[in-house]
């Protein structure tokens, strides 16, 4: 192939840059990661692998590490307003990975991105740079230089066949060389903890997910065994966005749902998550390009952003070997992509308003979910599950 020999510069050593990383290693190609942080750090606690993911990572040679430190739960629980029982438990386990050819799994995103970053220090041809004060890209006809100003203060220049951008929902690659618009606040946010498995373990299955519905949030539940511990998300309004990790202002409501508020009386050391979209009308100029939230990130209500950027990768990598200008690569990744990813973040959004229904439209809502019953989702995001690149 033509570009098996060539350089690569990537922007951000989270899931989506590294996940790219290791797919255009395997082809042989010599990969530059730029990274801020002085380590690997993920922000979060809890991460969903849906098999249309998963079946990429394995792929790419990590199946036996995300076994080993991820739960596929049986379930999801579907838990209406004040509800001490499930409305109806959607199937996962085993019919998923009958359908779809992959595992749906559950883990911690640190464990995900130490298995991602032990894979690509396995590969001699993949550098990642840490403690990257600055760097600038400039675009020119046979690729790309990129100057790069390292933690130690000494400043180097290389030159490249392309430049990705994988530096998140507030990409600089988008907003500073791109010329693309800013993230967008939606006006809601996320409050995530970690719980102690044994102070829950009488309140909640700890081999299912547990989603709780209510007019003004919903939170979101599932064990990480590997840890003892099990992550808990809630959702809700928020006028101004705010990255201080305060606890959450926690709705009245909740103290009106018993199974709920004694979950929560659990909590501690709550990390805020302000919620942001994206939808860059173009994802590259020239040979410089975005991959994952950079392009096209979304509301997590369907659990599918680090999903999209482990597809994106898995979509990018051979283009940009195989096409002899990454300009022509670019293209058609995005050709390929942008109709999915908005689709994506299309039924992500509609989530959100689903969720937060009120009555007597939750009651609809309810009787809908209990009809489609225990395999309905299967059926409904086939499309999404069963996605091969």
């Amino acid at each position: 192939m033509p570009g098996t020999g060539r350089t690569y510069y990537i922007a951000g050593a989270g899931i989506a840059g590294m996940t790219l990383a290791l797919a255009l290693a395997k082809f042989g190609a010599t990969v530059v990661i730029l990274e801020r942080s002085l380590t690997i750090s993920e922000f979060g606690a809890g991460l969903q692998i849906s098999p249309n993911a998963r079946k990429i990572l394995d792929n790419l040679g990590l199946d036996q590490a995300l076994s080993a430190r991820s739960l596929e739960p049986d379930g999801i629980d579907i838990y209406p307003h004040r509800g001490s029982a499930p409305l109806v438990t959607l199937e996962l386990g085993a019919v998923m990975q009958q359908r779809f050819g992959a595992p749906y799994a559950v883990m911690h995103r640190a464990d995900l991105a130490d298995a991602l970053y032990k894979a690509c220090r396995r590969f001699a041809n993949i550098d990642i740079v840490f403690g990257v004060r600055n760097w600038d890209v400039v675009s020119h006809a046979r690729g790309v230089t990129v100057s790069i100003d390292e933690a130690n203060g000494q400043t180097r220049t290389g030159r490249g066949h392309a430049f990705i951008g994988a530096d998140g929902v507030h990409s600089r690659t988008r907003t500073d060389i791109i010329g693309g618009p800013p993230a967008r606040y939606t006006n809601s946010a996320a409050w995530r903890t970690l719980l102690q498995a044994p102070a829950v373990k009488d309140k909640l299955p700890l081999d299912r997910v547990s989603v709780f519905l209510a007019r003004d949030f919903h939170a979101v539940t599932y064990p990480l065994p590997h840890r003892g511990q099990v992550n808990l998300a809630l959702f809700a309004p928020q006028r101004n966005p705010s990255d201080k990790g305060e606890s959450p202002a926690l709705p009245q409501s909740i103290t009106r749902w018993p199974l709920l508020s004694s979950i929560i009386e659990t909590a501690s050391d709550w990390t805020s998550w302000p919620l942001y979209t994206v939808a860059a009308p173009s994802w590259h100029r020239g040979n410089i390009g975005l991959l994952g939230d950079a392009a096209h990130a979304m509301v997590p209500f369907q659990a599918q952003g680090a999903a999209m950027a482990i597809e994106d990768a898995a979509v990018l990598a051979p283009l940009l070997i195989a096409e002899s200008h990454a300009e022509t690569a670019f293209e058609k990744y995005h050709e390929s992509r942008h109709r999915r990813t908005a689709r994506t973040a299309g039924l992500s959004a509609a989530n959100g308003r689903i969720f937060h229904l009120p009555w007597p439209l939750s009651t609809a809502r309810n009787t809908v979910i209990a009809l489609q019953g225990s395999r309905g989702h299967l059926r409904r995001l086939a499309w999404l599950y069963g996605y091969e690149p």
